[in-house]
């Protein structure tokens, strides 16, 4: 399973949510589970059950900031797949060398 999450605290002291997501990608990269980070999303890449509780931790991470949290997740579930964070990316750049 791949996903693509964004966690960001919604109220709150600061208009900055560096700080915040900052924990929530903590989470991520101490889970050893492969991910990235963007401007935008953070993509993860596991089991379900693995990459939930991942998601869920790094949700809590973040609330524990703000009194209320926004969470936008998006997942590609294809079992019996592995390595495709790189491997979709590979298969677009490969079509495009083709141009």
């Amino acid at each position: 399973m791949l996903i693509a999450f964004s966690v960001s605290p919604l109220g709150g002291e600061s208009d900055s949510v560096a700080e915040a997501v900052a924990e929530a990608v903590r989470v991520v990269r101490e889970s050893g589970l492969p991910n990235e980070t963007n401007a935008m999303f953070t993509l993860v890449e596991g089991e379900w059950d693995e990459v939930m509780a991942v998601v869920k931790k790094a949700t809590e991470a973040v609330q524990a900031a703000a009194p209320r949290v926004s969470l936008v997740l998006k997942a590609d579930i294809r079992p019996g797949f592995t390595g495709q964070m790189a491997a979709k990316v590979e298969r677009v750049e490969a079509h495009l060398r083709e141009l």
